[in-house]
């Protein structure tokens, strides 16, 4: 049974594109979801590189999307410019990307079932060297993120090329982040990046940090944990992957305890 969220704050940290379905559950067991994405998502200031790279799009064998917001900037442009090459494979890091090409009339996307990053691509056997070798690959991402998907790839044999198809920014500020925790209304945090993480801690002051260490933090990967864990986080709590496994912890979570 889901313990009632009645009287609980708790933010969601999403781009703001992909944060409705969570706020909406949290809103709907009793709780004040608060949007602040830690990730403002907008379009390039110059779109050359990514029309440049679609006129090239049917030269590839793989296109792979990075996030849902890599297929929403790049489909449109690709579809009204020259149409899904027919012997292009869509590779996507997760099920909400799938999903979203499939909106797009893109279906058999390559994803993985389980985790949802770049290790679990890289896992796939398709991915592997003995398919990769000497095919070309197109990467839609956003700007900054780690390298280790091209890198890989690369050195399986596979030519990579990647292209920004939208802008990532940090907030200017946590002003309504440190209000709230001010006046001890804040109880807790989804976090859904490493990215995301690093710009909360960059944007608080020093009290609103040492508020940030003992407030509960939920988060979907390893690795955005062991980051909270360097950072001095003391209320870690490891969910499931994506919004799925967020969800299947707040409805868990021993709030009476918190």
């Amino acid at each position: 049974m889901t313990k009632s969220l009645r009287g609980r704050t708790i933010v969601v940290t999403r781009p703001r594109a992909q944060a409705t379905r969570l706020a909406d559950w949290i809103a709907e067991q009793g709780g004040e979801p608060v949007i602040f994405p830690l990730l403002e998502i907008t379009p390039l200031a110059d779109p050359a590189p990514l029309q440049a790279a679609i006129v090239r799009l049917g030269n590839y064998s793989l296109a792979i999307f990075i996030s849902p917001n890599a297929v929403d900037f790049s489909l449109p442009a690709i579809l009204a410019s020259q149409g899904w090459p027919s012997g292009l494979r869509a590779v996507a890091i997760g099920q909400s990307s799938v999903a979203l090409l499939a909106r797009y009339g893109i279906g058999n996307a390559l994803a993985p079932v389980e985790r949802f990053d770049s290790e679990a691509l890289l896992e796939l056997p398709e991915m592997q060297r003995v398919c990769v070798a000497g095919k070309r690959v197109l990467i839609f991402r956003g700007n900054g993120g780690r390298g280790l998907l091209a890198d890989t790839l690369r050195e399986r044999g596979a030519e990579v090329d990647e292209v920004s198809c939208y802008q990532r920014s940090a907030p200017a500020d946590a002003a309504p982040l440190q209000a709230l925790w001010r006046r001890g209304q804040l109880d807790a945090l989804t976090i859904s990046s490493s990215e995301g993480l690093r710009n909360l801690v960059d944007l608080l002051d020093a009290p609103a940090r040492s508020l940030l260490r003992s407030t509960p933090m939920f988060v979907p990967h390893q690795r955005i944990a062991e980051l909270a864990q360097a950072l001095a986080m003391q209320r870690v709590i490891l969910t499931g992957a994506a919004d799925a496994g967020i969800i299947a912890a707040l409805r868990t979570h021993d709030w009476q305890r918190s």
